[in-house]
């Protein structure tokens, strides 16, 4: 089974590096909401100051949800699925593997990318350092949590724009503690580990349920 997760895993990043879409279309995306916000909020340096770790957040947050509906649609589209679904390895294993190449395509991009684009936001260099880190920790969660809506509308057709709807409350809990870790190691007084715990523990905890969730959906939706 493990040669079948591997052979998998390298499926799905060539697909993803072939279409065009994740990593670009995401960090794109990035760029874009984070040029936007000096436009928004104004020439406040010390605004911007205060608001940029947050600003970074929502930016990766929205980067993300925004490649979840390809997912599972395009091999649904094709029958890939479906022949996935019948070989030896279990469905729950064959969602967290392409949930995991998702992340490395769109997620990891985004996480090396906010530490260049906080400089645009008069984000300390000091602290740039722990935007990486807490959305290094972070952005997997929100990941797994979108596979479960992109299962959810693998059979209905222009499914892109339900699957934020049904993902983003579940989102809500990582973006708080993310923005809160980042602020912790800025400003303090409560220090950073005990919100990064927290984040830590919601991203392993959708590690372990979000796969599951998301085979059930699949099954439903296969039948």
């Amino acid at each position: 089974m493990t040669g079948a997760v591997a052979a998998l895993f390298r499926r799905e990043i060539r697909l993803s590096l072939r279409v065009g879409g994740g990593a670009m279309m995401g960090a794109v995306f990035f760029l874009i909401v984070v040029a936007l916000m000096p436009f928004a909020v104004g020439p406040d340096l010390n605004l911007l100051k205060r608001v940029g770790p947050a600003v970074l957040w929502i930016g990766a947050l929205l980067a993300t949800l925004i490649g979840l509906d390809r997912l599972f649609q395009a091999d649904h589209e094709d029958g890939s699925l479906d022949l996935l679904t019948m070989t030896e390895t279990p469905l729950v294993v064959i969602v967290a593997v392409k949930a995991i190449a998702h992340w490395v395509t769109t997620g990891l991009p985004l996480v090396l990318a906010a530490p260049l684009l906080g400089l645009m936001l008069n984000v300390d260099p000091a602290a740039l350092g722990a935007v990486a880190l807490t959305l290094l920790v972070g952005t997997p969660a929100l990941t797994f949590l979108g596979a479960i809506g992109a299962a959810l509308t693998v059979a209905l057709r222009r499914g892109g724009l339900l699957v934020p709807v049904t993902v983003l409350p579940l989102t809500v809990p990582v973006l708080i503690f993310g923005v809160g870790a980042t602020d912790a190691a800025i400003t303090g007084p409560m220090p950073m580990s005990t919100p990064l715990l927290v984040l830590a523990g919601l991203t392993l905890l959708s590690l372990v349920l979000a796969p599951i969730a998301a085979a059930a959906a699949l099954k439903l939706a296969l039948e």
